[in-house]
C-alpha cells in the first residue's frame, strides 16, 4: 500500500479523497470528526511498513523482548504523538494551512483513550514512547477496558461519576488480532492438579502501534478484550455478563464479594493472555520453552499483574510437564517487579475464598509457593515465627500479592531513592535482609517528547535559539541553560512563554468552567490523584486561612501578589473522604470567587474531567508546583518532573522524587517545608501525635475550622474531615500546616522579585533533563532487561 504521507501533495489528495469516498463530503461541509477521521486513518496506514518491519526484525534477529504489564496506560490522545514521532507532523501541518485548516483543532477532536487514571498509567505510557524512540522492544500488555475510569462533573459541589465510553467513538489506532485468541478457564475445582469443568472465556488482543522518534521503529501496546469462549457450553446471560464486565471498565468498585472477585478476574486474564501470548510465540519460533529467560522478561508493574508468576509456573508444570524446581528457575530469572507504593492499605491482598473459588489451580501452585518459601525462611535462621509469619505469601484470611512478586522476581526496584530506601529499611525490611541483591532503584521519569516538545512549542522555540538542538535527543544538554539563569534576554523570553502558556490555562478554564483567572497572578497548581496522603486538604485549608487574612488584616491584604489556585483530581468513587475533600475544595472556591472584596487577589478553581488533555494545558502554565505529601507516603510522583521541565517551582516536602529535584535543581530553587521522611517514621514509631493540642493552640487553625462549620446549612456536614483531623491526622496535616503557611508566605514575597523567580525557573528546567524516562528506560535496560536494539 503506497505511504500517502510522504509528500504534501499526495497526503492532500488521499485526505479530499479519504473525505469523499468515506463520508460522502467535500472539505468545506466536513466536520472536525470527520477530518479527524481520515487524518488518523491516513497517518495509522502509514505506519503500517514500519510496523512490519520492526515485526520482522525482532523475529529474524531472535532479539529479546520485555513484556511490560499494566493494569493502566494512560496514554491521552495519540494523534500529536503518532504525527510527530513519525516526522510528518510538518507536512500535515502545511497541507491544513493551505486548504484553510486548523491542525490544532482536528487533533482535540480525538478522546483521550480510557485506559488510565493516575501516575501509574501515565508512566507506563512514558515507558513505551521511550522504549520505542530508544530502538528498544519493550511491549506493553493490559486491558482494552470498554470504559474508563469515569466522567467527572461536579454538581451541587460533589463528585457525580459518569460513564466514560471512549470506545463509542472507533478507535483508529488498534489492530484487533482474533487469531491470536486465548482461551482462560476460570471457576471449577482441582483434580490431581488438572482444572475440571471450569468456565471458559476468550481474550482477543488488540494491538495499538507505539511510534519510536523518528527512528521507524514501531513497537505496540497489546489490550486483551473479553468475549465468550467456543470452549464454554453454557452460554447464559449470567455467563455473558461476566465476558462483558471484565473487560468493561476500569477499577469496578470492590466493596463487594462480587465487585473483589471481577477485579481478581480482571487482574488474572490480563495477566495469564499475555504470558501464554508470549509462550506461544516462542515456540512458534521453535525455541525451547526452557531459554525463555534468554528471550523475555516479564515486568511487573505494581501488584496487579502478579499472576504472571503462577501462571507461568502452571503452564511450565501442567501443560509442558517441567518439574517445580525447574519451573521456579525459569520463572525467577524471567519476572522483574516495580513496586509504586509503601502505603500498606494500597498493597493488594486477596481474601483467600474469593481466590481458592475463582482460581483453584493459581491457589493451589501459589500454597506450593508459599510452603517451600517458609523452608527458605527457616533455614535462613535469622527470622522469628512472628516475622516467618507476616513474611509469608499467604495469610490468615488473604493472599499477599506482593510478597508474590517478591519472591517470584529477580528484581524488586522501587521508582525514586527515597522510596527505595524505605522498601529496603522499613516497609519491606525483612525482605531486603533475605535477598539484598534483588532491590534496585528506577527513579521515574517523563517523556519530554510530550511533555515539553509536543505541549510547549514556545519553550522549545527559546532553547532552541539559546542553546541549539541537541537537547531534544539527549537532554542532559538543557544544563547549557543554566548559564543563562541571569540573563535579561533569556528571562524576559521565559517570562512570555509562562504568560502565553498561562493564557492558554486560563481561555481553557474560561470556556469550560466559566471562572475567570488573572494571569498575571501566581498559577498555583495541585492535580493528581485525591488522596489523603497528597493533602489537598492541606492545600485548601490554607487557601481559607489566606482568605480570613486578606479579609482581616488591611497590611497583609496591602502585600498579598495575587494568587490563582488550581486543583484538579478525581476520588475513587468508594472513597468517601475523598469526595468530601472534593467537595470541601469547590465550595469555598465558590465562596471566594464571589466574594468582591478580594477575588482580585484570590481565586481557586477546581477544575473538572482531569485527564491526559488537560494536563497538556496545566503543566506549561503552572508558576508553583504543589507537591506536598505526606514524607514518605509518595512513592515517586511524576508531575513534579512535568512541572519542573516547564519552568515551575516546586513548593513541596521532602516526599518521593522531590528529593532528587532538590538534589539536582538545589535547594534555593524551590521552597521546602514541613517534617522529613525520618521525622515522619520517629513521630510514627513512638506513637505519640496529638493533632488536637496543635489546633488547641493554633488560632489560625480554630477560625479555619470555624469558617468550613459555616459553609453549609448543617454545621456537621464536614465534620467527617474536621474530626478525623483533630482524632488522628494520620497523614499530619494539622502537624506541616505552620511549615506550609510560612513556605507560602515565602513564594508569594520571592514571586515579586522578578529577576530572581525567573532565574530560579530556569535553573529547575535546566536540571530536568535527568528525568526523562529515556534515561530511566536505559538505566532498566542496561541492569535488568538487558535487551539489544532494534536496527534496520
Amino acid at each position: 500500500m503506497q505511504n500517502t504521507m510522504k509528500s504534501k501533495e499526495t497526503f492532500k489528495q488521499a485526505f479530499l479523497d479519504g473525505l469523499n469516498e468515506t463520508f460522502h463530503v467535500d472539505i468545506k461541509d466536513s466536520t472536525l470528526y470527520q477530518r479527524y477521521t481520515i487524518l488518523a486513518t491516513l497517518l495509522e496506514a502509514s505506519l503500517e511498513e514500519d510496523y512490519n518491519k520492526t515485526c520482522l526484525t525482532v523475529k529474524e534477529k531472535n532479539l529479546k523482548k520485555t513484556i511490560y504489564f499494566s493494569m493502566e496506560f494512560l496514554m491521552g490522545r495519540l494523534i500529536t504523538n503518532n504525527l510527530q514521532n513519525s516526522g510528518y507532523y510538518d507536512t500535515v501541518k502545511e497541507a491544513f494551512k493551505e486548504m484553510d485548516l486548523d491542525l490544532n483543532e482536528v487533533e482535540h477532536a480525538e478522546v483521550d483513550a480510557g485506559l488510565g487514571n493516575g501516575g501509574l498509567g501515565r508512566l507506563a505510557a512514558c515507558f513505551l514512547d521511550s522504549a520505542a524512540s530508544l530502538r528498544l522492544p519493550l511491549y506493553g500488555n493490559s486491558l482494552r477496558y470498554q470504559h474508563g475510569f469515569f466522567k467527572q462533573n461536579v454538581v451541587n459541589h460533589k463528585q457525580v461519576e459518569l460513564p466514560d465510553p471512549w470506545l463509542d467513538q472507533p478507535f483508529i489506532w488498534e489492530t484487533k488480532k482474533p487469531l491470536e485468541a486465548i482461551d482462560i478457564p476460570l471457576f471449577g475445582y482441582v483434580e490431581n492438579t488438572k482444572l475440571i469443568n471450569p468456565i471458559w472465556i476468550k481474550a482477543v488482543p488488540y494491538d495499538v502501534k507505539i511510534v519510536g522518534d523518528q527512528n521507524h521503529v514501531v513497537t505496540a501496546l497489546r489490550l486483551w478484550s473479553t468475549e465468550p469462549s467456543e470452549k464454554q457450553n453454557v452460554q447464559d446471560d449470567k455467563y455473558m455478563a461476566m465476558i462483558k464486565g471484565i473487560s468493561d471498565s476500569l477499577y469496578p468498585d470492590d466493596s463487594t464479594d462480587d465487585g473483589k472477585t471481577l477485579r481478581l478476574m480482571q487482574s488474572y486474564v490480563f495477566s495469564a493472555a499475555g504470558i501464554k501470548s508470549a509462550i506461544l510465540e516462542h515456540k512458534n519460533l521453535g525455541r525451547d520453552i526452557r531459554l525463555i529467560p534468554d528471550f523475555f522478561t516479564f515486568q511487573i508493574n505494581d501488584t496487579h499483574p502478579t499472576l504472571i508468576i503462577p501462571e507461568m509456573m502452571r503452564i511450565l508444570m501442567d501443560e509442558e510437564n517441567i518439574g517445580y524446581d525447574e519451573a521456579w528457575d525459569i520463572v525467577t530469572r524471567s519476572c522483574a517487579f516495580t513496586n509504586h507504593t509503601i502505603l500498606s492499605e494500597a498493597l493488594e491482598k486477596w481474601n483467600i475464598q474469593i481466590f481458592r473459588n475463582l482460581l483453584p489451580r493459581i491457589f493451589e501452585i501459589i500454597a506450593e509457593m508459599n510452603r517451600r518459601f517458609k523452608h527458605v525462611l527457616e533455614a535462613d535462621g535469622r527470622f522469628n515465627r512472628e516475622q516467618m509469619y507476616l513474611m509469608g505469601l499467604i495469610g490468615q484470611n488473604h493472599v499477599r500479592m506482593a510478597h508474590i512478586c517478591i519472591y517470584g522476581s529477580f528484581s524488586v526496584n522501587g521508582v525514586a531513592e527515597l522510596h527505595t530506601e524505605i522498601l529496603k529499611h522499613h516497609e519491606m525490611k525483612n525482605f531486603y535482609m533475605l535477598y539484598p541483591h534483588k532491590f534496585n532503584n528506577k527513579t521515574n521519569g517523563i517523556t519530554h517528547r510530550r511533555w515539553l516538545i509536543h505541549t510547549n512549542h514556545e519553550l522549545v522555540d527559546i532553547l532552541d535559539e539559546k542553546i541549539g538542538t541537541e537537547w531534544r535527543s539527549d537532554l542532559r544538554k538543557l544544563e547549557l541553560l543554566d548559564w543563562m539563569r541571569l540573563d535579561q534576554d533569556t528571562q524576559t523570553k521565559i517570562d512570555q512563554m509562562k504568560q502565553a502558556k498561562k493564557q492558554a490555562l486560563a481561555d481553557y478554564i474560561y470556556k469550560d468552567q466559566g471562572v475567570l483567572l488573572d494571569v498575571n497572578s501566581i498559577f498555583d497548581i495541585q492535580v493528581k490523584r485525591l488522596h489523603e496522603y497528597k493533602r489537598q486538604l492541606m492545600n485548601i485549608l490554607h487557601i481559607i486561612y489566606v482568605y480570613q487574612r486578606l479579609k482581616s488584616d488591611a497590611e497583609f491584604k496591602a502585600n498579598y501578589y495575587p494568587h490563582s489556585f488550581i486543583f484538579g483530581a478525581k476520588a475513587a468513587p468508594s472513597y468517601q473522604m475523598a469526595k468530601k475533600v472534593i467537595e470541601l475544595i469547590d465550595t469555598v472556591s465558590d465562596i471566594i470567587n464571589n466574594d468582591s472584596e478580594t477575588n482580585q487577589l484570590l481565586k481557586v478553581v477546581f477544575v473538572r474531567n482531569y485527564n491526559v488533555t488537560y494536563a497538556e494545558y496545566i503543566m506549561p502554565a503552572a508558576d508553583l508546583s504543589e507537591q506536598i505529601s505526606t514524607a514518605t507516603k509518595e512513592a515517586s510522583g511524576t508531575g513534579n518532573m512535568k512541572f519542573m521541565m516547564n519552568g515551575a517551582i516546586t513548593i513541596g516536602t521532602l516526599d518521593g522524587a522531590n528529593v532528587e529535584i532538590v538534589e539536582k535543581a538545589g535547594i534555593n530553587n524551590e521552597i521546602i517545608f514541613g517534617l522529613t521522611a525520618e521525622e515522619v517514621t520517629n513521630l510514627y514509631a513512638h506513637n505519640h501525635y496529638k493533632p488536637r493540642e496543635i489546633y488547641d493552640k493554633d488560632d489560625r487553625l480554630k477560625k479555619v475550622f470555624d469558617m468550613i462549620r459555616k459553609l453549609n446549612p448543617n454545621p456537621q456536614h464536614f465534620d467527617f474531615i474536621l474530626n478525623a483531623l483533630l482524632n488522628s491526622d494520620y497523614f499530619l496535616v494539622l502537624k506541616d500546616f505552620a511549615s506550609y503557611v510560612e513556605a507560602h508566605e515565602k513564594a508569594n514575597e520571592a514571586y515579586k522579585n522578578r529577576s530572581l523567580w525567573l532565574s530560579m525557573s530556569i535553573t529547575n528546567i535546566a536540571h530536568s533533563g535527568f528525568f526523562t524516562s529515556d534515561r530511566t528506560i536505559m538505566q532498566y535496560n542496561r541492569e535488568l532487561w538487558k535487551m539489544k536494539k532494534i536496527q534496520f
